[in-house]
C-alpha cells in the first residue's frame, strides 16, 4: 500500500463510530404536526420520547401540484437519542407526554398517520 492510502484508510477507520460507543435507540412518538409559517410547503412534524422531556424535529417539503405526494407520516419511529433535544418548556413537556401517550394507545408505531 502507499502512503496516502494508509493514511486515507487509517482516518476513515477514525470516522467511523463504533457500536459500542454509538447511542441507543430510542422510540418517539408523533406529537404535533404542521406547516411552516415561513413556507406552506414545508411540513413540520415533531416527534417526543414517552415521557415528553425530548423531541424530534423533521422538516419534509410538499410538492404543491399534487396530494398524491404528501409525504407519510407514521406514529413513532425510532431514532438514535442523540437526535434528540430537549422541552426546555414544562407546559410543552406536558403536552407532548399527554400525546404520546394518546398516540401510543390508538396506533401501532408502523401506522401511517
Amino acid at each position: 500500500m502507499t502512503p496516502e492510502l494508509d493514511s486515507a484508510l487509517d482516518a476513515s477507520a477514525e470516522e467511523a463510530p463504533e457500536t459500542s460507543e454509538s447511542p441507543e435507540s430510542v422510540q418517539v412518538w408523533m406529537v404535533d404536526r404542521t406547516f411552516s409559517q415561513d413556507s406552506p410547503h414545508i411540513l413540520v412534524i415533531r416527534y417526543a420520547t414517552d415521557d415528553g422531556a425530548a423531541y424530534l424535529q423533521k422538516e419534509r417539503a410538499v410538492p404543491s401540484f399534487s396530494r398524491a405526494a404528501v409525504p407519510e407520516v407514521t406514529a413513532a419511529m425510532e431514532v438514535s437519542a442523540d437526535r434528540l433535544s430537549p422541552v426546555e418548556d414544562e407546559e410543552t413537556r406536558e403536552r407532548y407526554a399527554t400525546e404520546a401517550e394518546r398516540m401510543r394507545e390508538m396506533h401501532d408505531p408502523d401506522d401511517v398517520v
